[in-house]
């Protein structure tokens, strides 16, 4: 069965949050253009009455919606209601597990933040949270949202294999951990899972299951969630051909925190960048080196010796380097207010440490 109303809901059941996207969204003329369409138009109550013949028997769910957005317009403050939310639920006795609706425009930064803020805590109540979303919109002629949504729903149950809890990602009959999301495809329905690391089909896996093992072994204490307002500013740039000192020299009088460089190769940026980020170093904003390639690590000193207090990404993209670097920032400064002066570097060095899954 299934229910839109949380507040009546008195048995164990899935939660369903819904936060828009492509999932949700709807084609003026889905039979000739389904690609043209407008995202997070649908409530995630319908995506469910679509699947609802097809939901096992026996199992609740119920649904939430937290936003109906297009997930380019995703914002630190939706992130920061989203990660209450699923921490909130996740300590309600009746929610067996969560499944949650997103765009896949963004999904790799959601599926970083929830892994870095709710991901000890999901695996120490042994519950699973589940992204999951769509390539093509609700009304297209082969949607993928339903079958997507209905896998996601499986995922979540406690029976399934043995799989431990956490946080998750489900599509195009994969199943990922969401700190490994990466849309590195336009187009193909697995776009957001197609080249993880951490992907398998079925938990049939050992190696799979052991490498996921591993992760959350070493992922010993969640981050904390920013409140609304106090997200570190953090900005993305990316080294190329004719990279100009300038484009360093306008971040020096604003008040960004912190700089994600997205350089070529293993990291590498351009020369005329090393003077004007000295510059930033010495203002204390904080770098962090990745690589535009969009896979493979980015290691300390290498290709060069890194400036005092850059950090290196090791695997992680420069969206997810970026979400990482906003909680370390803050986990920070909220450490330093309770007398537990860790630094910035000593909280992003444990998500960049963490064991990759081969």
């Amino acid at each position: 069965m299934s229910s839109n109303d949380l507040k009546a809901t008195t048995s164990p059941h899935i939660l369903v949050l819904g936060m828009g996207g492509t999932i949700a969204g709807l084609a003026s003329s889905p039979d000739d253009k389904p690609l043209q369409y407008k995202a997070g138009q649908v409530e995630v109550g319908s995506l469910l009455a679509h699947i609802q013949s097809a939901i096992p028997e026996g199992v609740t769910v119920v649904s939430k919606q937290v936003a109906n957005v297009n997930s380019r317009n995703l914002s630190d403050s939706l992130l920061s209601l989203l990660g209450e939310t699923i921490r909130a639920s996740l300590g309600d006795p009746l929610v067996k597990g969560l499944v949650v609706t997103h765009g896949t425009d963004t999904i790799e930064e959601t599926g970083a933040f929830l892994q870095f803020t709710c991901g000890k805590y999901a695996q120490n109540l042994a519950k699973r949270v589940i992204l999951t979303g769509a390539m093509l919109p609700a009304n297209a002629p082969k949607a993928d949202g339903p079958s997507n949504l209905l896998d996601a729903i499986r995922w979540a149950l406690t029976s399934i294999d043995n799989c431990p809890g956490g946080i998750y990602a489900v599509m195009d009959g994969r199943v990922c951990m969401a700190m490994d999301l990466s849309k590195r495809h336009g187009t193909a329905l697995n776009a957001p899972i197609q080249d993880s690391p951490s992907s398998s089909v079925g938990l049939i896996n050992p190696s799979w299951l052991s490498g996921v093992k591993a992760v959350q072994a070493a992922w010993i204490e969640d981050l904390p969630i920013p409140k609304e307002g106090e997200w570190p500013w953090v900005e993305i740039l990316t080294s190329h051909v004719g990279a100009r000192s300038e484009t360093i020299a306008l971040w020096l009088g604003s008040q960004v925190k912190g700089l994600v460089i997205a350089g070529s190769g293993m990291g590498g940026f351009h020369d005329e960048w090393k003077i004007p980020l000295e510059e930033a170093q010495s203002r204390e904003i904080a770098l962090v080196r990745t690589s535009r390639t969009g896979a493979g690590l980015v290691l300390s000193n290498i290709p060069e010796k890194d400036g005092l207090g850059c950090m290196a990404a090791g695997s992680l993209s420069a969206p997810r380097a970026r979400i990482a670097l906003q909680l370390a920032l803050n986990a920070a400064k909220q450490g330093n207010l309770l007398g537990k002066p860790l630094t910035w570097q000593d909280f992003f060095a444990r998500i960049a440490d963490l064991p990759e899954i081969r």
